[in-house]
């Protein structure tokens, strides 16, 4: 017969015994290929940021970050590979800006991105820019909110389509500002655009790296940009809140896994990811695409998606605006 000591020490060794493997698991880790999902087609902001991040993992941790773009639905497709996935560390997803507003946006998601998604670590947060067609008088953003107030129904807002966080941070504009505006959607931001130097649309809110070249050919004007700060890119062009307080849209990008990923596994990917944040060269490419690194960990990104979640419910809503 085993005595109650032996049966408390056989019971504290295997207890030890799961925790060293644990341990080893998270040490060892990744042993093979990691599959990284993308919500998109290749060749976006969002796919670019993932390849750039997920070269210099592969080479840090000597596996490869393979890239798998799972485009469609809005990125929910991909989100929901994810999620359902086995929670071992070798399926991450890129969370973007759709995960926080598709929460609200869809009305029959199959999952909660904030109860689902285990946060790993933010990337960076690159603001949109409020950009106007060189027709337009104004030249500044309370001279806009004047011109669309004085001349109702005449100015249109463009976008890259219904749901995006283009015409999201135009909603929010509108709701803050009072300034009223007719809601015009394309298939994606290159035919606004095109429409908007034709002059058949007056502003759009679209994303930095693919407004910017036209910002600085000066074929269109920017007159803030939606973050917080100014941008480095365009450090002569004030921010929306300075002349709306409170308003701030952006695109915050990070890594996350299937929520039961091991905690050892999710810290290990963590601190290799903001090392890599910390390179200069990783840091000036996040610079060119719109946005300085943001390093931090795990429960600093799941605070981010949380607000950023509640932000665009908030937006959402008041747009009424949804996908069933």
């Amino acid at each position: 017969m085993v005595s109650r000591r032996t049966a408390i020490c056989l019971i504290a060794m295997g207890i030890s015994a799961v925790a060293s493997i644990g341990s080893a698991t998270a040490l060892d880790y990744p042993t093979r290929p990691v599959r990284w999902v993308v919500g998109y087609p290749p060749g976006g902001a969002t796919d670019i940021i993932a390849r750039l991040i997920g070269q210099r993992l592969s080479e840090r941790l000597g596996q490869q970050f393979v890239i798998e773009n799972k485009p469609g639905a809005g990125n929910n497709i991909g989100t929901e590979a994810v999620v359902n996935a086995e929670p071992d560390g070798y399926t991450v997803l890129l969370v973007n800006p759709a995960n926080y507003i598709n929460a609200t946006l869809y009305t029959n998601l199959k999952f909660n991105v904030v109860r689902d998604i285990a946060p790993i670590a933010a990337f960076n947060r690159v603001p949109n820019v409020m950009t106007v067609a060189k027709d337009v008088p104004a030249k500044t953003v309370a001279e806009f909110i004047a011109y669309v107030k004085a001349n109702p129904n005449k100015v249109n807002l463009a976008s890259s389509g219904n749901g995006t966080s283009v015409h999201l941070s135009g909603e929010m504009f509108m709701m803050m500002s009072g300034a009223k505006m007719q809601h015009v959607p394309y298939r994606g931001a290159a035919l606004a655009i095109t429409d908007m130097l034709g002059g058949q649309v007056q502003l759009i809110f679209d994303n930095m790296p693919s407004i910017i070249q036209h910002i600085r050919a000066g074929s269109l004007r920017a007159l803030a940009v939606t973050t917080t700060e100014r941008s480095a890119l365009l450090p002569d062009v004030p921010t929306v809140a300075d002349t709306v307080p409170g308003y701030e849209a952006s695109a915050l990008f990070g890594m996350g896994a299937p929520k039961k990923t091991p905690k050892e596994i999710i810290e290990k990917l963590n601190k290799e990811i903001n090392a890599v944040l910390a390179e200069p060269a990783i840091k000036a490419k996040l610079i060119d695409l719109g946005g300085e690194p943001l390093i931090g960990s795990p429960e600093d990104f799941g605070k981010m998606i949380v607000a950023e979640t509640d932000k665009w419910e908030k937006v959402v809503k008041a747009a009424g605006v949804h996908v069933d």
